[in-house]
């Protein structure tokens, strides 16, 4: 039982840290590679595209991580409010408890003695029923109160990390153009990279994955490097 119980604690931890990568380099390959490439077109310096590139970098990952530690935030508050909803019914409505408890088992098609003898079973041990209730009734889990501090470092490091990646030639060359050209080619590879295995974690097919990440990436740098060339023109 302790083994299963680990178990499925280090799969739901391995699935919320893949979630929150998942948000924060998506959005980080993404916006400052539109921003560096819509600066390029309107001609100024490799010096100010970096500047505003690393305000942007630490705007967007601070935004982020807080997104993603108000939602965890969010996500232990739900289920605490719902938790005493429960502790109070079991204790005020037993019976409209126990009529949920059989109700959930009717559904797995056990006879009606064995969901009468279940349900008065569970009512000796009112922590149990409500822990069932939560899970069998409601659908929740009992989030780990760390998580949303996780999944702020999470969203925010790999909001960072996306960021660099399409910022990084600016820093070795003078010329913007030339540093947006390897910016786009060096982009354009890890989105590709980034949509194939994220489409493979979530099981969907992965060269199409990758293929729509790497053109809504695409898309959004072409349209801001066009509107600044339009505009500084």
């Amino acid at each position: 039982m302790h083994l299963h119980r680990s178990h499925a604690e280090q799969h739901r931890h391995s699935r919320a840290f893949l979630s929150d990568v998942v948000i924060g380099m998506s959005d980080g390959l993404t916006v400052p590679f539109a921003l560096a490439a819509g600066l390029s077109g309107a001609a100024v310096s490799t010096g100010i595209i970096i500047t505003a590139g690393l305000a942007e970098i630490a705007a967007g990952s601070i935004a982020m991580g807080l997104g993603g530690f108000l939602a965890g935030r969010t996500e232990q508050e739900h289920y605490h409010s719902e938790l005493l909803r429960e502790q109070q019914e079991v204790e005020q409505v037993p019976e409209e408890e126990k009529k949920e408890v059989r109700d959930v088992f009717a559904g797995l098609g056990l006879s009606p003695e064995s969901q009468e003898l279940i349900a008065n079973e569970m009512a000796r041990d009112k922590q149990k029923w409500v822990d069932f209730m939560m899970r069998f009734e409601l659908g929740l889990e009992k989030p780990d109160p760390r998580r949303a501090l996780r999944s702020a470092l999470n969203i925010g490091g790999s909001y960072i990390l996306g960021g660099l990646v399409p910022l990084s030639p600016y820093f070795f060359y003078s010329l913007p153009l030339e540093a947006l050209r390897w910016s786009c080619i060096i982009t354009v590879l890890c989105l590709f990279i980034f949509g194939y295995f994220k489409a493979k974690a979530t099981g969907s097919a992965p060269w199409s994955g990758a293929i729509r990440v790497m053109l809504i990436g695409s898309a959004a740098a072409g349209a801001a490097f066009l509107i600044a060339r339009i505009f500084a023109g």
